[in-house]
């Protein structure tokens, strides 16, 4: 089984230390914070030897050359955002995988909140860590892409096994949760999110992963191929759809 080891850092992202028992290989999952990455590894004792990077931006990458500084790790990022990554080892787009022990894991195509945003799906496992292209209940803002784009790259993420844990790079969801009730009031799935939403919060505890099936219920941006929430903002076209309800929560 391999271990997810998630922990606080910066104001409010989460990092993730991937890590596979039988070959004790361990994978950074973006690096936000380098000096707290390499305190957990060591806290677990942990090895790090690779790094993910799902986009550019530097609360994602920028502690790449740090990591790597110390531990010589191998870093893997996504093509189409090479000249902005910082001691990228290998460049992966669409359909390419990557490793972790003899475990496989698909990089898919999620740009739309930057260019090249990558996600890494291990089927095997359960889980896709997604970045910032998705998240409990929202999704990244548009900094780069078009509508079709991103539509395009939450179709790929929706079309996952439903059982999936997407592994969000931010705590975001409860503002995330007052704009989706106001997007779709009338939902009773995500009136009881809410409420564990709430739970969560007051005890402490993340709000991620969160689990595909419960998003596809739940979250507005992937339920813009939905008639009713075509009705409300877009009318029969999911990718303007998706449009409106991104405009939207850039203004609420």
């Amino acid at each position: 089984m391999l271990e997810v080891h998630q922990f606080p850092c910066l104001s409010d992202n989460y990092g993730y230390l991937l890590h596979d028992p039988v070959s004790e290989e361990t994978v950074c999952i973006d690096t936000p914070d380098a000096d707290e990455y390499l305190r957990q590894a060591g806290h677990k004792g942990w090895q790090i030897t690779q790094i993910w990077n799902t986009h550019w931006h530097p609360d994602h990458a920028g502690g790449n050359e740090a990591i790597k500084a110390v531990t010589g790790c191998r870093i893997t990022a996504p093509a189409a955002e090479a000249a902005k990554i910082a001691a990228a080892d290998r460049l992966v787009k669409q359909g390419d995988t990557v490793s972790i022990g003899d475990r496989k894991g698909m990089v898919l195509d999620v740009g739309g909140h930057t260019l090249g945003h990558v996600a890494y799906h291990l089927p095997g496992a359960g889980m896709a860590f997604v970045g910032d292209s998705l998240f409990a209940l929202g999704c990244g803002r548009m900094f780069e892409g078009t509508p079709e784009q991103f539509w395009t790259s939450l179709k790929r993420l929706k079309a996952l096994p439903a059982e999936t844990m997407l592994y969000c790079a931010h705590e975001y969801t409860q503002a995330n949760l007052r704009f989706a009730l106001h997007a779709d009031p009338e939902n009773a799935d995500l009136a009881a999110y809410a409420v564990d939403i709430k739970k969560c919060r007051e005890a402490g505890l993340p709000t991620v992963p969160a689990k595909l099936e419960r998003e596809l219920k739940t979250n507005p941006f992937l339920r813009a191929d939905d008639p009713a929430m075509q009705a409300r903002w877009g009318g029969g076209d999911a990718i303007a759809t998706f449009a409106a309800l991104r405009s939207a929560k850039d203004n609420f």
